[in-house]
């Protein structure tokens, strides 16, 4: 009777958990990076401005539109609601904001979104606007 110790087996490769760990990176960077995909806001026809500089893309886009209402991140909020999101963010004085108005937007409802942001206590406020034609 002779013993085998030593068996040879035939090497193979489990494919199966290969492609399960593949799946869950898929997954995993399409979500990554659709939370880096900025807020697009709405579509708004800018005022123009001559000395509009270019800033970096800001923490909120808050959105008047030309009837007053006040979007974030395609969601309604009243100017409590805003002033209760920007204290809500942990440190409102680093908070970078940028307001876009339609052309239309009674100034009115321009002023409420600062005044909600500055009870939040944020500073760093900046207004959305088109560069203004060269040849003007």
């Amino acid at each position: 009777m002779k013993m085998r110790y030593f068996e040879r087996r035939k090497a193979r490769i489990e494919i199966i958990p290969m492609i399960d760990v593949m799946l869950f990176l898929l997954v995993f960077f399409i979500i990554v990076t659709l939370q880096m995909i900025p807020d697009a806001g709405v579509s708004l026809q800018l005022p123009t401005s001559s000395q509009a500089d270019t800033l970096p893309h800001p923490k909120f886009t808050v959105n008047v539109l030309p009837d007053g209402t006040i979007k974030v991140k395609n969601q309604v909020m009243t100017p409590d609601q805003l002033t209760a999101m920007f204290q809500a963010d942990g440190a409102p004085d680093k908070t970078d904001l940028t307001i876009a108005t339609d052309k239309t937007t009674p100034f009115q409802d321009f002023m409420s979104v600062i005044d909600a942001a500055r009870k939040a206590g944020v500073s760093d406020i900046g207004i959305a606007a088109q560069p203004a034609p060269s040849g003007s």
